[in-house]
């Protein structure tokens, strides 16, 4: 049986030990520059080295990124392949980078739609910093919130058509074990960028009790005072998970 999570409630100071992040904005980055779009990636790329060198020095255990949604292949093709271009790269030249850091890689997602290059280039990098333990770096790619609920249920069906546990029996706990998530504690902040106020189909099971927090600034610009103010926010709220709270 896999033990129910129970939640930290009331105002944690010491900040997030989960933050996850909506990556926003790249497009529009470059837009405004009158450059094209895949230069805006190119220069989100940049934040995400930025931030991931960074996190540790704030108590951050584990940072969650949104690099591909299962809604992005409804982008042009030459974006969206030269966006996966650009990530092999990335994960390829930065690889012994985060091995020296100490950063463990894992991607969450369906690797079933991905090249057979890009799920190489994922499968190394997750060998190469496998033994790592400092900061856990979850980088969601191909990934969608329902897809995650979606393909969760189907395993949990299957082992009740294989008379392994009854319908009845079914908790929360044995679906958060088959998300892609597995294993890891939910986000305590989860970080928008861009001033959209939507979840974009990002975790949409594992942020219920999530605080957000949405800036105006765009990914590429994102920076390490801009880490420090949503941290300075965060520690400013009371969660409470649904409880009250006794400040006696």
């Amino acid at each position: 049986m896999v033990p129910e999570k129970r939640p930290r409630t009331g105002s944690d100071r010491s900040g997030p030990e989960h933050v996850a992040i909506i990556m926003d904005g790249n497009g529009r980055w470059a837009q405004k520059r009158g450059l094209p779009r895949l230069w805006g990636h190119k220069a989100g790329l940049e934040a995400v080295r930025r931030i991931v060198k960074i996190a540790p020095q704030y108590n951050i255990k584990y940072l969650t990124l949104y690099a591909f949604s299962t809604e992005n292949w409804r982008r042009p093709r030459p974006e969206v392949e030269g966006l996966f271009a650009l990530l092999q790269e990335y994960v390829n030249k930065e690889t012994p980078e985060l091995v020296r850091q100490g950063v463990k890689v894992r991607f969450l997602g369906e690797r079933s739609d991905l090249s057979n290059s890009a799920v190489r280039v994922m499968s190394y990098c997750e060998e190469q910093t496998a033994n790592c333990s400092g900061l856990y770096l979850n980088i969601a790619l191909n990934y969608g919130g329902r897809q995650d609920i979606v393909q969760a249920v189907r395993k949990i069906a299957s082992r009740v058509e294989a008379g392994e546990l009854k319908a009845a029996d079914i908790k929360a706990a044995d679906i958060e074990a088959e998300l892609f998530t597995h294993g890891l504690p939910d986000p305590d902040l989860l970080i928008r960028t861009s001033g959209e106020q939507r979840l974009s189909n990002f975790l949409l099971w594992q942020l219920a009790y999530t605080e957000i927090y949405v800036t105006p600034l765009l990914w590429p610009d994102f920076t390490e005072e801009d880490l420090q103010a949503a941290l300075s926010a965060y520690r400013q709220r009371e969660r409470r998970f649904g409880g009250i709270i006794n400040k006696g």
